[in-house]
């Protein structure tokens, strides 16, 4: 890796506070790219131009995502006096369309907490643990990383919130139901004590990867296909079945922790019969005699 790049991921780790998430992607993409056409600081216009060919095979998606590093990258180039010109003309940049949302129906989000609450009942504590992080998951919308990562110091004492770091290390607070709160209490004496997590596993908490495969085996035991059970599809989930029940974009938007309202609104999708029956009943005109 070059000197120019490892500056540029120091400055999205420290300016923008990036999620190691994204770090991590950054790297591989600008660490890729640098081995393929050499320096990036350096790389002439042509040399930059061939990586749209050894990117023709990859998905529009995660080309837009490489272009897009690409694009971040030569502009702090420029900032900082590496190069005199953009070649980010050069990039590609593949039409996408931002996929719809998979979410769990009411049935099955029903069929997977019954499952989850009967094998909790016996007070096993991996049991217990598990319908703890599913209550968070699909009752307060949180994201794989931060339920994973939540400290000890998150859980609520008397007010019904939960203090979340979310990406960007933007911190947010989120409601917490009376059921998670039913269900966090059943699991804290049963935690590793002496941990700052809520939930600790070997020294550390609990992995985002462990955390997918404790889902897709309670899909498996509660009867549903398990390629349709992930943290993600449960954060859908949470959002469209507010958004089902009334829930204001703006509230959701707040509770999701996503930065542009343009993120929240693929939810509305899955309610638009709600909303044509809403302008047919409420609209002032409809009250009008045809």
């Amino acid at each position: 890796m070059s000197a120019a790049v490892e500056a540029f991921l120091d400055m999205i780790a420290a300016e923008r506070g990036a999620s190691v998430n994204t770090l991590a992607a950054y790297t591989r993409d600008l660490e890729a790219a640098e081995a393929a056409i050499g320096d990036l600081a350096a790389a002439d216009r042509g040399a930059i131009a061939t990586l749209a060919s050894r990117w023709a095979d990859l998905a529009p998606a995660t080309v837009a995502r490489k272009s897009s590093a690409l694009r971040q990258f030569f502009s702090f180039a420029i900032d900082e006096g590496w190069r005199s010109d953009d070649p980010s003309g050069e990039l590609p940049r593949p039409v996408t369309r931002r996929p719809l949302p998979r979410i769990l129906s009411h049935a099955q989000v029903e069929q997977l907490f019954a499952r989850a609450e009967m094998e909790a009942q016996g007070g096993n504590p991996r049991a217990v643990r598990l319908l703890a992080l599913l209550e968070l998951l699909y009752g307060s919308g949180l994201r794989a990383t931060e339920l994973v990562s939540l400290p000890l110091a998150a859980v609520p004492r008397d007010a019904p919130l939960l203090t979340v770091t979310g990406k960007g290390g933007q911190v947010r607070m989120v409601p917490v139901s009376d059921r998670a709160r039913a269900a966090l209490s059943a699991w804290l004496p049963l935690r590793e004590q002496g941990s700052r997590w809520l939930f600790p596993s070997r020294g550390k908490h609990l992995t985002r990867v462990r955390l997918f495969q404790l889902l897709k085996k309670l899909a498996i035991r509660a009867e549903i296909a398990p390629d349709a059970v992930s943290p993600h599809v449960l954060r859908h989930a949470f959002a469209t079945h507010l958004l089902e029940g009334g829930a204001d974009l703006r509230v959701l938007q707040t509770l999701l922790g996503h930065a542009d309202i343009a993120t929240t609104q693929i939810y509305t999708h899955v309610d638009a019969a709600r909303l044509v029956e809403l302008v047919n009943s409420r609209h002032p005109l409809a009250r009008r005699d045809s």
